[in-house]
């Protein structure tokens, strides 16, 4: 215990010191909710080339390569479409809101019917209140939910999805009841909250939410309180919404079973992927816990077929821009004048993208297939494997 303490100690010190920027390195700001109107979206002529519009922050610094890969990506999907009428149109919005805008004006004025991007949630907002008076929908890279609505859409997995997608699972399982432990900044808060919402609607009781400070002893003291606590309210599992790399993690999954939160009797779930933290294996607390993640022969398939092209492997964001140009394809092949509208690209029975299948929602969130995976003998175990469409288990 005391070498994983002592190499959370630095850790926990430089992120509690860090930007709120920062801590949302995966997550976007909460910013005011999307008040453009409520676009359809434009007609079109399947017959004809159909101009989209790729809103990448190429010029900004610290997300060039990023936007890079996106628009890689996105050349990917529609190399894939063989014969498609997709017109790519790549506007820089330098990481900028008042730029997103205007670049978002300005690929309408160019003919675009659709815009792929922007990359973070503020950027998107700006874009989407922009063209929302001419019927111009707006598919961002975003993950934030609360930004979501009207004529813009969110591709981004959210915290929702995969709460809901283990909260299920858990039901099935035959746990009744939840312990919360999250950090106090803003992810922990919205994953907290995502949690909520999922036991509600899948009817399991949380029966306490233990929050912690971003220091060593606020980590450390909320994990030796979980024993008691899930003792004290008869908490069959036990759900952290901390991000897997982030320092408290193994804090967290070493203490808790030391005090009394054993994983033989109290189920273990985590919110983020811990395969991308392979080190958490042979943390007590991660013994026979369960995660999530996308179907998985279909990412390595996407990240080989992008790196026989480009020679490189792709950003782990550059999937959602694949993902966008295959649902506008998808549509598009159909031959409807109307693929580009909310009807259409909220079809039930969703598309196939990088990760498997996903739909997008009436209200401008997603919805992603999901795999079910656990921790056994320090290797990652695929419970419940990530449904193949929409009518099957797992949603």
């Amino acid at each position: 215990m005391f070498a994983v303490l002592t190499r959370a100690r630095k850790a926990l010190r430089i992120t509690a010191l860090a930007t709120t920027a920062t801590l949302l390195a995966a997550c976007d700001m909460p910013v005011m909710t999307n008040t453009g109107g409520s676009a359809s979206g434009p007609s079109v002529d399947p017959g004809a080339p159909v101009r989209v519009a790729l809103l990448v922050p190429q010029s900004d610094p610290g997300a060039a390569s990023i936007a890079r890969d996106l628009e890689n990506a996105a050349r990917l999907a529609i190399a894939d479409l063989g014969d498609s009428n997709i017109e790519l149109a790549v506007y820089d919005t330098a990481g900028s809101p008042a730029a997103a805008g205007a670049q978002a004006q300005r690929a309408v004025d160019e003919g675009a019917r659709i815009i792929l991007g922007p990359l973070r949630g503020e950027v998107a907002v700006e874009a989407s209140k922009m063209v929302a008076d001419e019927g111009v929908n707006v598919l961002s890279f975003s993950n934030n939910a609360s930004i979501a609505g009207g004529n813009l859409y969110i591709l981004g997995p959210t915290f929702e999805n995969t709460a809901d997608r283990l909260m299920a699972y858990a039901k099935r399982q035959g746990r009744s009841s939840v312990a919360i432990v999250s950090s106090d900044d803003v992810p922990g808060q919205f994953g907290k909250i995502a949690v909520e919402r999922a036991a509600a609607r899948n009817g399991v009781r949380v029966a306490a939410s233990q929050t912690y400070p971003l220091t060593l002893e606020g980590v450390t003291g909320t994990a030796q309180s979980m024993g008691s606590i899930v003792a004290d309210t008869g908490a069959d599992s036990v759900f952290v919404t901390t991000d897997a790399t982030n320092a408290a993690m193994p804090v967290l999954l070493q203490i808790m079973p030391e005090n009394g939160v054993s994983p033989s009797e109290v189920q273990y779930i985590g919110l983020t992927r811990w395969d991308v933290k392979p080190e958490l294996f042979s943390m007590p607390g991660a013994q026979g816990a369960w995660f999530t993640l996308p179907n998985q022969s279909m990412q390595t398939s996407f990240t080989q077929r992008y790196a026989a092209r480009y020679g490189s492997a792709p950003h782990p964001l550059s999937g959602l821009a694949f993902d966008g140009i295959a649902a506008i394809g998808a549509l598009l092949e159909q031959g409807r004048s109307d693929a580009l509208t909310a009807g259409a690209l909220t079809q039930s029975a969703g598309f196939q993208g990088t990760g498997g299948v996903f739909r997008l929602r009436p209200d401008g969130t997603n919805q992603r297939g999901l795999a079910v995976a656990t921790v056994r003998n320090n290797q990652m175990v695929i419970l419940d494997p990530a449904p193949a469409s929409f009518s099957g288990a797992g949603f």
